[in-house]
């Protein structure tokens, strides 16, 4: 058999402080994530990562900067994420928006409120993403060298 990676995509998205997140369905239990999801064939990365984005929260978002890119070894499946996370900037909600199965909704919360529900976070790099956001870590979206 062989490895292959999952290639994924995600946001951070900060208004005012306050940061988009995804209460979702995993394991069997609620989780926070960012908006995030993978990558569909034929698509773009800054297409999923506003695809993803609508899907799981009912926001139009703009894709500003490249935070980085991640490696993940999910524990509970073993399969490895390579996550390319943007920084989004939110442009508006869809008003009536249909959710994709599995989420319960879109959060708005701070840095301190998401640490105070650390055990309830999908992985760890829900805090990581938004920490080394924080901390000013972008690349320009030119970075990604995509072809047709």
């Amino acid at each position: 058999m062989r490895w292959t990676p999952h290639a994924t995509v995600a946001c951070i998205i900060e208004q005012d402080g306050r940061f988009l997140l995804v209460e979702e369905m995993a394991g069997g239990r609620a989780v926070i994530n960012q908006p995030a999801g993978h990558l569909e064939e034929g698509e773009s990365f800054v297409a999923a990562a506003c695809r993803e984005t609508l899907e799981e929260t009912g926001w139009h978002v703009e894709p500003e900067a490249l935070l980085g890119l991640y490696t993940y070894r999910a524990p509970s499946n073993g399969v490895t994420y390579h996550r390319f996370c943007f920084i989004a900037r939110p442009l508006a909600p869809v008003d009536g928006a249909v959710l994709d199965d599995g989420i319960i909704g879109p959060l708005w919360l701070t840095r301190e409120e998401l640490e105070a529900r650390r055990n309830d976070l999908r992985s760890e790099l829900v805090t990581r993403c938004i920490d080394d956001y924080l901390s000013g870590m972008r690349y320009p979206l030119e970075f990604i060298q995509e072809t047709a």
